[in-house]
């Protein structure tokens, strides 16, 4: 009688880390460290929207060419701000829409958190 119980026991431990093993394999805790996201297209044509707005008064998306700011075209791939040499970070992107500098007005006060994401996320596309 002992051993049926120890064999039953030892079974279902088997099924159960096969259950596990198999869950493990399957499910996805998010990104891979490295892995590229891909952005939410919502959020990408939103921050277009509010880019036209309020940053293409300074700024082209089209050309890094300086209009009254410097030209955001390839910004993400340069890798550094062209003002400060700065890593282009989305902190660093955040930070700079946020607070400005002596020739760049500060948005934090005109743009909602999740509007400065969206514009983000439509820079990085450029």
């Amino acid at each position: 009688m002992k051993r049926s119980f120890a064999l039953l026991g030892m079974a279902a431990l088997a099924c159960a880390g096969a259950l596990y093993a198999q869950n493990g394999q399957t499910k996805s805790s998010g990104p891979k460290k490295g892995a590229a996201t891909k952005a939410d297209p919502a959020a990408v044509a939103h921050g277009k929207e509010i880019f036209s707005q309020k940053c293409g008064i300074c700024h082209f998306d089209t050309s890094d060419a300086k209009k009254i700011g410097p030209g955001l075209k390839g910004l993400n791939k340069r890798g550094t701000f062209s003002v400060n040499n700065n890593k282009v970070t989305d902190e660093n992107l955040k930070a700079w829409i946020e607070h400005g500098d002596n020739l760049m007005p500060p948005f934090k006060d005109v743009l909602e958190d999740a509007q400065i994401k969206d514009v983000i996320a439509y820079v990085k596309t450029l």
